[in-house]
């Protein structure tokens, strides 16, 4: 019996192990048919998700083209430049007694800036007056002497040479006399001089010279200078490029608007009009020199003051307006985005003319009132859903008509 239990142990362990076996496989086949059902439907929700994302609408921020007129700006960099300045400076020597003219302040043309000592002057005035004096009586006293040689001429009483002789005297009087006349003048006209007065209307800067120095005519600082502000001119230059439109413009008779901003670009500080052009292009920078005149009623101009010159050039009109944020720009040129009737997106090439501020004109390829994207274009392609967001809440919305 001992002997059938170990046979039937024998022929029972690769029964078991052949069962074991089976189980395993099966249960790996299982598992791996779970695993691979399970990847494939990870798979493919992940696709189908990307797909639903890929194709989900994009938020869009719109506005729409409009039709208007749109100034045709040059812009330039200058400098303002008084139309005078002069430098006050004295023509006689002395010393300054009194100054009377605040430092800054506005002056009048002709008013009193300064004196300087005109005793020595007056003095001179006298003088001058008491030789002219003197040399009026000679004049007088020898015209008396020449009538009465005159007439004792005529009877035959005295040479012919004594009469002449006293006519010559009597011209070098009166010649005596003129000399003595205009060193008068001289010396009335150094007096004035004494008192130095404005020679125009303008500013006055800081005070060079302080009362009670000796002050010269040549000396090179002077007194003060004074700047003329109202009217006052900037000169700034234009590209040579420039120059034909320019000179239509200028040949028309027109006044030519030119509008001075502040060195940002931000802050419109005058408007004027342009007075001059250069008759010669800078040959180094390739550019024109061009000077404008302002009333500078508010005095916001200031001498070598730094501007941004805009200068109104011509008016396009009747132009289909876009805000500048719509133009996108590619290998094949510029384009926009537009927004059809069904929210989808068609891509529409332009081509785009001059601009003005946050407004470019549209010269082919957009009618007005078609609604474009200016913000969230990253990913849009042409058909791409999109849902526009409220205008409010857009950081640009529709362009502003410009001013006529």
């Amino acid at each position: 019996m001992a002997m059938n239990t170990d046979q039937d142990y024998s022929t029972l362990k690769p029964k078991a192990r052949w069962r074991d076996a089976t189980l395993l496989i099966l249960i790996l086949a299982a598992g791996g048919y779970y695993f691979y059902h399970s990847s494939q439907a990870k798979q493919e929700n992940a696709e189908a998700q990307a797909n639903l994302y890929e194709n989900a609408p994009v938020s869009v921020a719109a506005a729409l083209s409009l039709q208007g007129d749109l100034p045709i700006y040059l812009s330039g960099l200058g400098t303002v430049t008084p139309l005078h300045t002069v430098t006050v400076r004295s023509r006689v020597d002395g010393e300054l007694i009194r100054v009377t003219f605040t430092e800054g302040q506005a002056v009048r043309q002709g008013e009193l800036l300064a004196e300087i000592d005109p005793r020595p002057y007056q003095v001179a005035v006298q003088q001058a007056e008491g030789q002219l004096l003197r040399d009026e009586a000679l004049l007088k006293n020898a015209e008396i002497d020449q009538e009465r040689y005159q007439t004792l001429l005529e009877q035959d009483s005295i040479a012919a040479q004594q009469t002449a002789t006293q006519a010559a005297l009597v011209k070098q009087y009166r010649g005596t006399v003129e000399i003595d006349r205009a060193q008068l003048d001289n010396a009335k006209l150094q007096l004035s001089f004494a008192r130095i007065t404005a020679p125009l209307a303008g500013r006055i800067g800081l005070r060079l010279v302080d009362q009670g120095n000796m002050v010269r005519a040549n000396d090179v600082n002077g007194l003060a200078v004074i700047t003329q502000v109202q009217p006052i001119s900037v000169v700034f230059t234009l590209p040579e490029d420039e120059i034909p439109a320019i000179m239509r413009r200028w040949r028309s008779g027109d006044a030519i608007a030119i509008d001075a901003y502040d060195r940002a670009g931000q802050q419109k500080l005058a408007s004027g009009k342009l007075l001059a052009v250069d008759n010669q292009i800078d040959a180094s920078t390739g550019t024109l020199k061009l000077r404008a005149q302002f009333d500078n009623e508010d005095r916001t101009l200031f001498a070598n003051q730094f501007v941004n010159i805009k200068m109104r050039l011509d008016t396009l009109r009747a132009a289909t307006l876009a805000p500048s944020a719509a133009i996108q720009h590619g290998a094949n040129g510029e384009f926009v985005y537009l927004i059809k009737d069904d929210n989808s997106i068609t891509v529409r090439p332009v081509k785009t003319g001059p601009a003005d501020g946050e407004t470019v004109a549209i010269l082919q390829g957009l009618a007005p009132n078609e609604k474009l994207v200016i913000d969230g274009a990253d990913k849009l392609r042409e058909g791409r859903q999109v849902n526009v967001i409220d205008k409010a809440n857009s950081a640009t919305a529709t362009p502003s008509k410009p001013a006529h």
